[in-house]
């Protein structure tokens, strides 16, 4: 079974900011600053967490697991457009059909991910596919909440229920897994506006190294890895890791050795 744990890391939509709230002229962090402070006053001072139509793509970071290999990535480079990481996104769910595994992903990433999708033009019919031209998807598709095709870890673990939900990293951390090592989404707008994408990449990539470990003991629980396959997968993971070149996955399997 192909498995691809995907996250996302957004920044405000500034273009459709401007359309919206007829903000033409100021620049980008002013526009941003007006939709936070219009969000705040609309929920009452609940949030300034921006509605999902209202967020814009800048990574999307994957770990894909096949028979054969385990890999982990950033789709695109730190150039590349919007519509190009929807594009590969895709690509690899209508190559590989996977099953797709995240933390809030029916909550939050698809969301925007369809309304992105929506404003390029970004089709995948596998995606999509809801049992009309595939009757294998009729009872498990990409687009129910309480289909496997998609596995939303927060959703399922939380029993649906919203006040039971937890933050990834605090589940990561208690389980001994690295968690977020200082770096949290809330952060993303600024180093943005930095112009540091590539610590924005680094990031979401180890969120989704957390989400994939959290799953491997979703597995255990459930009966479909025995505690000493669960510690093979662990290792396999660990393995990948040792190879990497990059600074942030050795950092986080110094970590990972610590706990």
């Amino acid at each position: 079974m192909n498995i691809l744990v995907f996250d996302i890391e957004t920044i405000p939509d500034i273009n459709s900011g401007r359309k919206i709230f007829n903000l033409e002229g100021l620049n980008d962090k002013n526009v941003a600053e007006l939709m936070f402070s219009y969000r705040y006053q609309q929920s009452d001072g609940r949030t300034e967490f921006l509605q999902h139509y209202l967020h814009q793509i800048v990574t999307i970071s994957v770990f894909l697991k096949t028979d054969d290999k385990l890999n982990i990535w950033s789709l695109g480079d730190k150039d590349s457009s919007e519509a190009e990481l929807l594009k590969r996104f895709f690509e690899g769910i209508e190559r590989y059909t996977p099953t797709i595994v995240s933390w809030n992903g029916s909550g939050f990433d698809l969301p925007v991910i369809h309304y992105r999708s929506l404003i390029h033009g970004v089709s995948s019919q596998r995606y999509w596919e809801n049992g009309d031209d595939d009757q294998s998807f009729r009872w498990n598709n990409y687009l129910s909440r309480f289909h496997s095709r998609h596995t939303d870890l927060m959703d399922v673990l939380s029993g649906y229920i919203t006040t039971a939900r937890a933050p990834l990293n605090e589940i990561a951390t208690i389980l001994g897994f690295p968690g977020k090592m200082g770096m949290s989404g809330e952060k993303v707008w600024d180093y943005y506006l930095a112009g540091d994408i590539e610590s924005i990449r680094n990031y979401c990539e180890t969120d989704v190294l957390n989400t994939y470990l959290v799953y491997l003991r979703y597995q255990l629980i459930r009966g479909k890895l025995t505690n000493d396959l669960f510690i093979e997968e662990c290792q396999k993971v660990r393995d990948m890791l040792k190879n990497e070149r990059k600074t942030h996955l050795k950092e986080f399997l110094e970590v990972w050795k610590v706990g």
